[in-house]
């Protein structure tokens, strides 16, 4: 074995000067550019280093991985197009990295939960592994720890079993021990197949995953925060068992691992004959403490995230749950009415006629955004920020991420028109795509409707956040007139689209809030 594969490159993974924050540019939506972070407390490598070290290493030396799906520009790219469906090829021109790599080590830095799906033997468990020892872990422990999915699996299977001489003396539940799984005490937990384990000990995994702990028999075993990797064969129902809906949800980000690229059977030919495993020669420079991690979850969290691009995200995200037909009421017109109904959403589709097919986003799901969707969004996007050495999240950033956290986030309809237009049936089966193709088209949207240079919804919040104390009775009127006389605009449209029942829902708010201040303000006069 080359004793490169031992070795971490002692040069810069970014080599760029430090500049000053970078402000977000709509025109510029690929952005590239290191800013400071904190460093160790040993003052030698920034933490962002660090983990771009690491993530260099094992697409170098640990993956063989020759895909940069996540790609950023820092000049146009060069574009060429390809075969009958005119596919574009893009040649990226800056720092650019590969999804399969790149998503589970950002899991491993927000301690979140990462589905790993593809065909056997593409190595899903191989790169959970990989994350494992990384953190820290000996690679027996990490193997040992693996939780197989298997038809026969019980919840004591998964979680411990109550000690037999406590079964046979113990008076009450609180005397009983149980002899916990050790797993459930590490900061990275693998569940192999979870989509072959039964249903029953599927609800006992989920409390595991929602909320840190595992009971038996009244007794609690609290968990530390983890980051969690979990393998499928296909994320289409193909398991033995079908996942819990409140399962998948919990899922953070859904990763597809690629296909074997036959142009480096070399390498595995070399692996082999020189009985070469990846795992097992992690250079200890790249692997990081329990500190660290944490060190690095709250770099993450002090990543700021622009206005300008925040308003771009309140405006994609608003765009899914609206269906006008769906209920009588304003705040019940969506798509969980009809679904907690149990009422066929083709119907309800059906009857919303004459929108805009491009415009109309919503047409194209039959569900919204949760609000664990959308915090989770937030989260991974300022995690590839803090991975590019970045102060600020950029709206590539978020661009990149969004695919892969709402991955099956947003459930299809497969009947909408818009996957009926030419060149868009193949949105259907990559769904990555589709998802990117929704935020780009939201983009284009929200230009066109020029809402950073007019958008009076968010004019009166901002003079709503600015405080109540010391408005007159008089100016809470005309603040009364002013957003009823935006309601009245709305209405006075042909069509209403997502974005604009929640500016519906927003104003309703605020008249509400300054409804109860002026009645008190009159009363006390």
């Amino acid at each position: 074995m080359s004793t490169n594969q031992k070795k971490v490159s002692a040069s810069p993974t970014l080599p760029t000067k430090k500049t000053q924050n970078q402000k977000f540019d709509i025109s510029n939506v690929l952005n590239e550019g290191p800013f400071p972070t904190s460093q160790n407390k040993d003052n030698t490598l920034p933490l962002d280093e660090k983990i771009r070290k690491a993530y260099f290493w094992i697409t170098n030396f640990a993956i063989i991985n020759p895909f940069y799906d996540i790609e950023y520009n820092s000049t146009p790219a060069l574009k060429f197009t390809i075969g009958d469906s005119k596919s574009v090829l893009t040649l990226p021109t800056a720092q650019s990295y590969s999804s399969f790599v790149l998503l589970p080590l950002l899991t491993l830095m927000v301690q979140g939960k990462c589905l790993l799906v593809g065909g056997p033997g593409r190595g899903k468990t191989a790169s959970a592994i990989l994350m494992g020892v990384i953190a820290g872990y000996p690679i027996k422990e990490i193997k040992r720890a693996i939780q197989h999915g298997q038809p026969q699996m019980t919840i004591t299977d998964l979680l411990g079993n109550p000690l037999p001489s406590d079964m046979m003396n113990a008076k009450s539940m609180d005397e009983i021990k149980i002899a916990w799984r050790k797993w459930l005490g590490m900061r990275v937990k693998i569940i192999d197949e979870y989509n072959r384990i039964p249903t029953r000990t599927q609800s006992a995994l989920l409390t595991i995953m929602g909320d840190n702990y595992a009971e038996i028999y009244d007794q609690i075993f609290e968990c530390p925060d983890a980051a969690w990797y979990l393998t499928a064969n296909d994320d289409a129902g193909g398991g033995t068992y079908q996942v819990i809906e409140a399962l998948r949800d919990r899922i953070d980000v859904v990763v597809k691992a690629p296909h074997f690229n036959t142009r480096f059977i070399k390498d595995l030919i070399q692996r082999v004959e020189e009985g070469y495993k990846p795992e097992s020669m992690v250079p200890k420079e790249i692997i990081f403490s329990e500190t660290e991690i944490t060190e690095i979850s709250k770099g993450i969290r002090e990543v700021q995230f622009p206005e300008p691009l925040r308003r771009r995200m309140e405006f994609f995200a608003a765009q899914f749950e609206f269906m006008e037909y769906a209920g009588e009421q304003i705040e019940y017109k969506t798509k969980d009415t009809v679904k907690l109904g149990g009422s066929d959403f083709s119907k309800f589709f059906s009857l919303e006629t004459g929108k805009d097919k491009i415009r109309d986003l919503g047409n194209q799901t039959k569900n919204g955004l949760s609000v664990r969707a959308i915090f989770t969004c937030i989260n991974y996007a300022k995690a590839l920020s803090f991975f590019r050495g970045l102060s600020e999240v950029t709206i590539d950033d978020l661009t990149h991420v969004l695919p892969f956290v709402l991955h099956d986030k947003l459930v299809q309809n497969p009947d909408a028109t818009f996957f009926e237009e030419e060149g868009n049936q193949v949105y259907k089966s990559d769904r990555v795509s589709w998802i990117r193709k929704l935020f780009v088209l939201s983009l284009s949207e929200y230009e066109r409707l020029g809402l950073d240079q007019k958008d009076e919804i968010q004019m009166l919040s901002q003079k709503f956040e600015e405080g109540l104390e010391g408005i007159s009775a008089k100016e809470t009127k005309q603040r009364l007139i002013e957003i009823e006389k935006a309601i009245d605009a709305i209405s006075k449209q042909r069509k209403v689209y997502g974005h604009m029942f929640d500016d519906l829902l927003k104003l309703k708010y605020l008249h509400q809030r300054y409804t109860n201040y002026y009645n008190w303000a009159v009363d006390n006069v």
